[in-house]
């Protein structure tokens, strides 16, 4: 599957965004869609998942209350909403597929090229 996610930019702190994630076929009920971002100069990080049948989301404690992931199965598209964005958000973002839920960047086998969101003081 190849992922295209958009949706990134510069923005202030305090401000907000929302990316996407396209799919390039369809994303099936088992499967878990995941968002990572890697800071400059640090490693890929796990940000939020969702499982794609039922909606559970999952979410690391940096961004918890602060993003959302979402889907549209009908539109097999995934979303990170982003609001109260800090300078510490500043990275590429990238969207991911597992066949289960995993914090685990190595167990999301399909990856989109990242996009990249600034986040100025």
């Amino acid at each position: 599957v190849q992922l295209q996610a958009s949706g990134g930019g510069l923005v202030q702190s305090g401000d907000s965004l929302r990316l996407s994630c396209a799919p390039s076929r369809r994303i099936f009920s088992s499967h878990v869609m995941g968002w990572f971002r890697q800071p400059p100069g640090k490693e890929r990080e796990f940000v939020a998942a969702i499982r794609w049948g039922t909606g559970l989301t999952y979410y690391s404690d940096s961004v918890k209350g602060r993003f959302t992931i979402s889907r549209e199965t009908g539109k097999n598209t995934m979303y990170l909403k982003m609001n109260s964005l800090k300078p510490d958000d500043t990275a590429i973002y990238y969207c991911a597929r597992a066949n289960g839920l995993s914090y685990d960047q190595r167990e999301y086998r399909d990856w989109g090229q990242g996009t990249q969101v600034t986040v100025s003081s």
